[in-house]
């Protein structure tokens, strides 16, 4: 007897092109996969939103809960819903994908579940990293210490005399999350958070940012262990940079080199090596002053690779510097080219995609300026399936090519959802279980296949 081949219907509930009769068909099946992705997906009409919205099994309206392309006020919709695990959801918010940002609830759903009879709703909720800071300000003055202490997340939006009452709070967590939600800290306050938390790790990064009095500077200096925050303050005296400047630790005197003030020789002396996997964040004065095309012309081609790499990071910085930080000996600042100019080169962003396996690879060919044209030619015959298909990325692939690449492994699946494909092909794929997910999801699926898929599962 033949075993009957599953229908891929879970691949089907992603398809972008599924219409509403399908889709409402899909949320009737009896696996939980299928009926969760319908209620995950990116778009949704109102009638197959409502449908998510009252369908009976609550794994289905908990995934709605936190779909992040899904409508704010649909998704608030399921704050009546009869669930705790829905509320819960709803609470801890729809994480982000790195594609969009998330839309937050309207404010009176917070209410609610900030009041929520569950308490692991409440936290959840109150700790979520999209909770609107104006929904947490108006927490300043809440009985609980935990509210008053996550209302110290929306510092900027609380008055003096809400500011002034939670740094006298009766609760020591409450007024320590005030004294370090602070920009920048006076020295009284950094004494106290120094003398009350020692060495907590939320003092982690308090004396890179806190504003230094002489003596108060003096004092910490007598600590190597502060050395490495002191190096990149602000405030710190230039009579003590010859002290760092001196140490035997290599972040030390990187953080100090990468300090605004300093000459181009005297940052060159004081650096140590930097190596090319070595991950260093943008300097922040130079992102803070990117519109100043001096400003990123003395990064851009400094000897010192910290200030071109946070050059790079800079979308507006100036055409004719763009060549030659392409060019640059350190791969991270060609990456970092890349990733943010519009004007990145062409050669560039495809050299970068052939030759890494790093972090940005997939978002390079959505460039507006990856060379899409003649790719096909290259690679569509290539032994790398990584660099086969960048075939499929280009206008002129060619019917044939297609078929190719679609019995080719590492290129099957992106292939056969291609919607370039003949329509007599797609349907021998979707008849093939080693190809049938990928050519249920392609958008060129006719509607007609799709209702055949349904009427073979008895939905």
């Amino acid at each position: 007897m033949n075993t009957p081949v599953p229908l891929p219907l879970r691949p089907l509930a992603g398809n972008r092109a599924a219409p509403d009769e399908v889709l409402l068909r899909l949320l009737t099946a009896p696996d939980e996969a299928v009926t969760r992705e319908v209620a995950r997906r990116t778009h949704l009409s109102q009638a197959v939103a409502e449908a998510v919205l009252t369908h009976p099994d609550p794994a289905v309206r908990k995934a709605f809960a936190a779909n992040p392309y899904a409508d704010p006020e649909q998704r608030a919709r399921l704050i009546d819903d009869p669930s705790a695990r829905v509320h819960l959801a709803l609470g801890m918010g729809a994480l982000p994908d790195g594609y969009a940002p998330v839309r937050p609830l309207p404010d009176h759903v917070y209410q609610r579940l900030l009041a929520h009879e569950q308490p692991l709703v409440r936290m959840e909720t109150l700790q979520s990293p999209i909770l609107p800071p104006r929904v947490l300000a108006g927490l300043a003055e809440h009985e609980d210490p935990a509210f008053r202490q996550a209302a110290c997340r929306a510092w900027e939006l609380l008055t003096p005399t809400a500011r002034e009452a939670l740094f006298h709070d009766e609760d020591p967590e409450v007024r320590h999350a005030a004294l370090l939600a602070v920009p920048h800290p006076d020295p009284a306050q950094t004494a106290q958070l120094l003398a009350e938390l020692g060495g907590h790790w939320k003092l982690s990064g308090l004396l890179a940012r806190a504003d230094l009095s002489p003596e108060l500077a003096e004092r910490l200096m007598a600590d190597p262990e502060h050395h490495g925050e002191l190096a990149g303050n602000p405030t710190l005296p230039a009579h003590l940079f010859p002290v760092l400047a001196a140490s035997a630790d290599d972040r030390v005197r990187l953080v100090l080199s990468g300090r605004p003030e300093l000459t181009e020789a005297e940052r060159l002396r004081i650096a140590p090596l930097i190596t090319a996997d070595q991950r260093l964040a943008p300097l922040s004065w130079v992102l803070e002053g990117r519109d100043d095309p001096e400003l990123l012309r003395r990064c851009a081609t400094s000897g010192h690779v910290w200030l071109r790499r946070s050059a790079a990071a800079c979308p507006e910085l100036p055409a004719d510097l763009v060549g030659p930080l392409a060019r640059d000996e350190d791969f991270a600042v060609r990456l970092l080219l890349a990733e943010n100019h519009p004007r990145a080169p062409a050669e560039l962003l495809l050299d970068l995609y052939l030759t890494g396996t790093h972090r940005a690879v997939d978002v390079l060919v959505r460039h507006p300026g990856f060379p899409v044209r003649g790719l096909a030619a290259r690679f569509a015959g290539d032994e790398d399936p990584v660099r086969r298909r960048l075939a499929l990325l280009d206008p002129d692939l060619s019917t044939q090519q297609l078929e190719g690449l679609s019995r080719a492994p590492g290129t099957v699946a992106q292939a056969a959802a291609d919607p370039r494909f003949p329509l007599p092909s797609l349907r021998r794929l979707l008849a093939d279980p080693a190809t049938a997910s990928a050519a249920a999801v392609n958008p060129a699926l006719p509607v007609a296949d799709m209702l055949g898929l349904l009427d073979r599962a008895g939905l």
